[in-house]
């Protein structure tokens, strides 16, 4: 199977993982980042040799992008998850696990 069209779709959602993570929508950004490696998944177990030049040029430009996606993602969660830690740090001891 020709992982080019998948990699479109992992861009596409890709692209709306920054949107979500910039709006700090953390519920929509799990959900897409599900997908995405759901999509990731296929690809590894499915893809076959780019057949032209110009399909492997694509789909080097769409993971190049696709990992600065992921770099934004990780620029707005990080600051969350410093939070969380902090927050998580001032629980009881033993109240982090136990909900």
């Amino acid at each position: 199977m020709n992982s080019l069209p998948l990699l479109e779709d992992m861009h596409q959602i890709s692209s709306h993982m920054v949107d979500a993570a910039r709006a700090n929508d953390w519920d929509r950004l799990v959900t897409l980042e599900l997908d995405v490696s759901a999509l990731r998944q296929r690809i590894a177990d499915n893809d076959e040799e780019a057949t032209s030049p110009s399909e492997r040029a694509r789909k080097v430009a769409l993971m190049k992008q696709i990992l600065a996606h992921d770099a934004e993602v990780r620029r707005h969660i990080e600051p969350w998850m410093a939070q969380v830690k902090v927050f998580l740090g001032k629980l009881p001891a033993g109240r982090a696990e136990n909900g």
